[in-house]
């Protein structure tokens, strides 16, 4: 039988291109182009400093994950970067809330922006299914000359709270009242303003009865006062009484198990909560709690966080810095106090509190400082135990890590961090390298960075894992 000719030299030819080619003995078949969109982990809104704006994006599966396209909201204004700012923003059944303030006490153009995160959840016992079917678009905004200036913003039982600082009062609404037929004017109608608080003012809002405003004076009539307001869907143009703090300077204010505690110049106070409108001031039980001294200086807190019956602050700076928990469903209450040891020069931001879907709670402090300040910039991260009762037991750090830069530039330029809907990943912000840094709370550890640009400060994340379509 004669040899196929033709199969001889193609054999003969394929041996010789693996002799000069050896590498192709172990080359995989290319992979055909796959056109299936990557599974969403989460979606993550946050504010640019630098631009004033708010940008969003998916953060997409994959080893490691990555961050689709940054972009900017539909509707969204174009602010003045001169002249506007962008303040607090807090989430709530499925939309977000920014407030703006402007540079002449609310005289330029002050307001909120109310914004559809296009995130979808269906709840399913312990756990939610999370879709995508919308990209985030503003819903309604009122931005003039009539809204305060707010700084301060609050979620309250999923309800927002936004401060109106000039006119002495503060707006709720309530984004699951927003009917799907309702256009722009309709969802500010149901921002309903209220009387109470004045200054710079901090708020608390419990039981979805009654809410708590905070005056800043340090000196005077209304140093260490706050009003008491009952909550109405169509507001209310009177507080009910107020009553007097024993320190002014009032920065701070939250509401946990039945409890208000604020943060005035001189540790902390709380009182327990009361919707009686007709409740005799002089009635009201304050109680104080020191944070003890640096110097002649008594120490304070600025802001709270909680989680559960759990409230969260921290207090003095450098070397006295400190993380501070508390049992807000103990009739007694006591603080705990985790020493942090910072650089000098370096300022507490945080501890920002979650539980994650195993194992016990968990607490993140940034060590934040300016530019001109010589200090490495670290993250702390604390673990937050339970007793079997449920309530407070040891605090302790259990890591302290390099993180990317700060950029403090008054209440800007902070790092900041939010939680995924299923409590598995973190996302926080690197506003001086202008970068996002998603992190595992079930390892415990950074998975991956992402290069985003400009001043990334506040942030939020709406939704977890969902399916790809």
């Amino acid at each position: 039988m004669r040899p196929n000719l033709n199969r001889s030299l193609a054999v003969v030819g394929w041996l010789g291109l693996l002799a000069l080619s050896p590498s192709l003995l172990t080359a995989a078949p290319p992979k055909a182009a796959s056109s299936s969109p990557r599974r969403i982990l989460t979606r993550v809104f946050f504010q640019d400093d630098d631009a004033r704006a708010l940008k969003w994006a998916d953060v997409l599966a994959g080893e490691p994950p990555q961050l689709g396209t940054v972009s900017s909201i539909s509707g969204f204004p174009t602010l003045d970067v001169k002249r506007q700012s962008l303040v607090q923003m807090k989430a709530a059944a499925g939309m977000l809330l920014v407030g703006v303030r402007d540079d002449d006490d609310g005289a330029f153009q002050s307001g909120w922006i109310l914004i559809d995160s296009g995130v979808a959840q269906e709840e399913h016992g312990d756990h939610s299914h999370w879709t995508y079917p919308r990209v985030p678009a503003v819903r309604a905004m009122q931005l003039d000359n009539q809204q305060g200036n707010p700084a301060h913003l609050y979620c309250y039982d999923e309800v927002f709270y936004l401060a109106n600082d000039k006119l002495d009062g503060f707006t709720r609404l309530d984004p699951a009242a927003i009917l799907p037929a309702d256009n722009e004017a309709a969802v500010r109608r149901r921002a309903a303003l209220h009387r109470g608080g004045g200054g710079h003012i901090t708020l608390a809002a419990a039981d979805g009865k009654v809410a708590y405003s905070t005056w800043i004076d340090r000196e005077g009539p209304n140093k260490g006062r706050v009003d008491v307001t009952l909550l109405q869907p169509s507001g209310n143009s009177q507080f009910a009484y107020s009553f007097h703090l024993p320190h002014g300077g009032i920065h701070g204010a939250i509401s946990c198990q039945g409890k208000v505690f604020f943060a005035p110049a001189d540790g902390l106070c709380w009182v327990t909560a009361n919707a009686d409108p007709k409740l005799d001031p002089k009635s009201v039980a304050v109680q104080h709690l020191s944070l003890g001294k640096d110097g002649e200086k008594p120490r304070r807190t600025g802001s709270f966080h909680s989680l559960g019956r759990f409230v969260g602050f921290s207090s003095g700076a450098g070397p006295t810095a400190a993380a501070c928990f508390l049992d807000a469903g103990r009739s007694t209450v006591e603080i705990v106090t985790v020493p942090l040891g910072m650089a000098e020069g370096s300022r507490p931001v945080g501890p920002v509190m979650v539980k994650p879907r195993k194992g016990p709670g968990l607490a993140f402090v940034f060590h934040d400082h300016p530019d001109d300040v010589e200090g490495p910039h670290k993250l702390s991260l604390l673990e937050i135990n339970s007793g079997a009762d449920g309530s407070l037991g040891n605090v302790k750090v259990v890591a302290v890590t390099d993180v990317g830069r700060s950029r403090p530039e008054g209440h800007s330029g902070h790092h900041d961090l939010a939680i995924d809907g299923d409590r598995r990943r973190a996302v926080f912000t690197n506003p001086g390298d202008g970068t996002l840094t998603l992190f595992s709370l079930v390892e415990r550890k950074s998975q991956a960075d992402f290069k985003v640009g400009g001043m990334p400060s506040k942030i939020v994340c709406f939704g977890g894992a969902g399916k790809a379509d």
